[in-house]
């Protein structure tokens, strides 16, 4: 794999630019593979780069139906936080940003992490009670979570000029996630991407699988692509939303319901807000992306739905929210807006699991994902390989939908 750096951007400046090598290759598709990953996104890219990496498992295909990088990892708002409520999950997100922190050395790929802070801005008292009751829990793991003053609030953030007294909704307090932070999403897959390649793994793109197969004995056999049948002995299917669409083909069920959820982008402007701003309370939260556009999403659609755009009623509820916080905002321009779908659990944690199709592996059930890319892939990587799950990830089996195992999660940013 060729090396990026000073050096190398210096010496190939003086020919123009020609002699980078392919960032991946583009081989002819085998027969069969040990492992199947379905969909190249971070999910995807990043449980193969850790069979490669930490399993010496190279005889992998990850098989996008699309481009690589062209769902749901380009489909986000690109926060990285480790501030949830339970026990279960805590420990597994202070993983993923912790390796996050490591990413752009690792993969020797300018993933363009910027650690900018998170602050909760708190409007009623038993959202203050409930985010106190996390913020004792994260202490236990490790996890930064503090309270601030209202004054403190103001200062940090100068242009939360809503929220006063005599407001709907009076700011009584804020919370500081220290360790929360930004990161460019396709940055993400294309260094997953590059990295896995260079151990080996092959990426398929424009690869639509049609359906999963199973053997006589009711194994996975396969899958039924766009381009001919596919065998494997190992099959992930990590297609964020549509899980349940391939699972269905071999009759198997999942505790799972898909949901649109939207964000937009504002034209860009001179630097304002340098944290991620979370609004709890009012269900919207935003930040500054390095070229000046303010990122703002909002909660989900109310109902299920496969839709990839952005409801009206939705984006008015969010924007309605954000100028009640940032009046000034209400001359900006939108810039553009997206949606993409999530399957959600029951309980709104994601499952990481074997299933009851021997050698049937899913990753699903993210709700904001993209924080999740790195130790989604390290934990799914050691369950494909080693058919038992990593400490992080035993809670997150189907098997705690068997027994009313919830864990139930109210650490997500706009909680339904």
């Amino acid at each position: 794999m060729q090396r990026y750096s000073f050096f190398s951007l210096a010496r190939n400046a003086l020919s123009n630019h020609r002699g980078w090598q392919k960032a991946w290759r583009s081989p002819a598709l085998k027969n069969h593979y040990d492992v199947l990953i379905i969909g190249a996104g971070g999910h995807g890219l990043a449980t193969a780069y850790y069979l490669a990496k930490n399993h010496a498992i190279t005889n992998v295909a990850v098989i996008e139906k699309g481009w690589l990088g062209g769902g749901n990892v380009a489909r986000n708002t690109v926060t990285i936080r480790s501030n949830y409520m339970r026990d279960e999950s805590i420990p597994f997100y202070v993983k993923s940003v912790r390796l996050y922190e490591n990413l752009t050395r690792e993969l020797n790929y300018n993933l363009m992490y910027s650690n900018r802070s998170m602050i909760d801005i708190v409007q009623t008292f038993p959202r203050l009670r409930d985010i106190k009751r996390r913020m004792l829990t994260m202490d236990i793991y490790g996890s930064s979570y503090e309270q601030i003053s209202v004054d403190e609030i103001r200062r940090r953030i100068p242009s939360l000029t809503g929220g006063g007294p005599e407001s709907r909704l009076p700011i009584i307090a804020g919370m500081v996630h220290s360790n929360a932070a930004v990161c460019r999403h396709d940055a993400v897959a294309w260094g997953y991407a590059r990295s896995a390649d260079d151990r080996g793994v092959e990426i398929h793109q424009n690869t639509e699988v049609k359906s999963l197969t199973r053997s006589g004995d009711g194994r996975i056999s396969g899958v039924e692509t766009n381009r001919g049948p596919i065998s494997a002995n190992k099959v992930a299917v990590v297609v964020s939303g549509h899980t349940t669409t391939l699972t269905q083909t071999v009759d198997l069920k999942l505790p799972l319901k898909s949901f649109n959820l939207s964000a937009f982008v504002s034209e860009p402007v001179e630097p304002i807000i340098d944290v991620v701003v979370n609004c709890p309370d009012m269900g919207v939260y935003l930040s500054q992306s390095d070229k000046g556009e303010l990122v703002i999403g909002g909660a989900p659609d109310p109902g299920q739905s496969f839709r990839r755009d952005i409801k009206q009623s939705v984006y008015e509820d969010a924007v309605c929210a954000m100028l009640e916080l940032f009046p000034s905002f209400k001359t900006l321009k939108m810039l553009r807006q997206w949606g993409g779908t999530l399957d959600i659990a029951h309980d709104a944690t994601p499952i990481v699991s074997k299933t009851d199709i021997p050698g049937l592996y899913v990753s699903a059930g993210w709700w904001g994902g993209f924080k999740a890319i790195p130790a989604g892939g390290y934990t799914l990587a050691h369950l494909i390989a080693n058919n038992e799950p990593h400490k992080l990830i035993e809670p997150f089996g189907l098997h705690r939908f068997n027994h009313l195992d919830f864990v139930l999660e109210s650490g997500t940013t706009t909680a339904r």
